[in-house]
């Protein structure tokens, strides 16, 4: 289950990730919190600044992969975590001196976006270089389970601390959680990391990247599929906040107990591919299955009568949809060749946090105009519709197979 950290390289890589990713939860939720404060509980505005958030991967992730081709990645990282450390302290010094409004906390979730754009397929294509091929799909599991036991304990912290202190200091506490990372990175040994060919600038590389993508079926199916399910099926940081404060009436406690119980079901399915990361490559009928399975129980949870049926049910929800994740980056870093990870990469990012410009205001919409379970609801029956979608159309292409009925529905078998 942990064999990647036999890697020196990656044992300071996952150490400050896991310190890192803490801060980055007790941001998001303060974050959350503070626009909800500004704006009298407002789905809306929660929703915009969501949307601003990811607003830059969407002009800045396909750029990103083609610079992480390019250059040395590490470095990149270097540069990035310290611009977003720089931006958690300047709205912690806003917050906690009492000047911070509104427009502050959107003005500083674009720039967070900005250097977010850049690092999350930077850091995505770095892992393979720090591991290699055989260790990715562990490497990548266990990034995720750093990332949700971090969505475990930060969420809680945030919760007591927000009533404690405020939201203020959890910004300053994440720009100095921040710093767990450059460290991490700063240690490493480059003369270890499984480099690949650098990219020489020239022109046309963006397009010979999404041309690379588009003449591969295996590719193009995770990129829509990721797309949809990520789009409206994962609204979590908008549809929690809104189902805690405007349906069962919850304070910033209530948010944080939420995101943590759907944090222990992503951290069950992180542990669980960590686990069956040596039995071979990810299938495409696991891909489809867990995006299916995903959306059916994300509508059921929308379902629930009460606030402890409700967390409960959240458990499943993140399983599923944490097996989704890993299984699709896991799939795609395998399936590319290394002079193109990045680009790929950047690609991947861009479907995967790229449409949240779009999901974001359309959950705070459907919150004010249909009630706050709406937007789990709409995101399930996409998730499920999306995965039934593209298993047909593999099925169709070759990609897959139906050769069984069982009580009158056709079962997805990998080819």
């Amino acid at each position: 289950m942990f064999s990647s950290l036999r890697v020196r390289n990656y044992r300071y890589f996952f150490s400050g990730q896991i310190i890192s990713n803490v801060g980055t939860w007790m941001q998001r939720i303060a974050q959350d919190w503070l626009v909800l404060q500004l704006t009298g509980n407002d789905p809306v505005a929660l929703g915009i600044a969501a949307a601003l958030q990811f607003l830059p991967t969407l002009m800045l992730s396909l750029w990103a992969g083609v610079l992480a081709d390019r250059f040395d990645k590490r470095r990149m990282l270097v540069l990035v975590q310290t611009g977003m450390a720089a931006s958690a302290l300047v709205l912690g010094l806003l917050d906690v001196t009492g000047a911070v409004q509104v427009w502050h906390v959107y003005v500083l979730c674009f720039v967070l976006g900005a250097f977010s754009a850049v690092e999350v397929p930077t850091r995505q294509s770095f892992t393979v270089e720090i591991v290699g091929r055989d260790q990715v799909t562990n490497a990548v599991a266990l990034n995720s389970t750093s990332f949700n036991l971090a969505r475990i304990v930060g969420p809680a912290i945030a919760g007591v601390m927000i009533t404690l202190v405020g939201t203020g200091w959890l910004f300053l506490g994440n720009a100095v959680f921040t710093v767990a990372v450059i460290v991490g990175l700063l240690a490493m040994d480059p003369a270890r990391l499984i480099r690949g060919p650098r990219l020489e600038r020239s022109k046309g590389q963006l397009r010979e990247g999404l041309r690379y993508v588009w003449r591969r079926p295996d590719l193009m199916t995770v990129m829509v599929l990721v797309f949809f399910v990520s789009t409206f099926g994962m609204t979590f940081f908008v549809s929690l906040a809104v189902v805690a404060a405007n349906v069962f009436h919850r304070d910033a406690a209530g948010y944080g107990l939420l995101s943590t119980t759907l944090a222990v079901g992503t951290l069950a399915g992180a542990l669980l591919a960590a686990r069956m990361s040596n039995r071979g490559a990810p299938s495409t009928r696991r891909l489809l299955t867990a995006a299916l399975v995903f959306g059916v129980l994300e509508v059921v949870a929308g379902l629930m009568p009460s606030y402890l049926t409700f967390a409960i049910a959240l458990v499943p929800v993140g399983f599923f949809v944490m097996t989704f994740m890993t299984t699709a980056n896991s799939t795609v870093q395998l399936a590319v060749s290394p002079e193109m990870r990045g680009r790929v990469m950047g690609l991947y990012m861009l479907v995967f946090v790229g449409g949240n410009p779009l999901g974001a205001p359309m959950t705070g919409w459907l919150a004010d105009e249909f009630g706050g379970r709406s937007p789990l609801l709409v995101g399930g029956s996409v998730a499920a519709l999306a995965a039934l979608v593209c298993g047909l159309v593999l099925a169709r292409r070759g990609g897959v197979r139906l050769p069984a009925r069982v009580r009158g529905l056709r079962v997805l078998r990998r080819a």
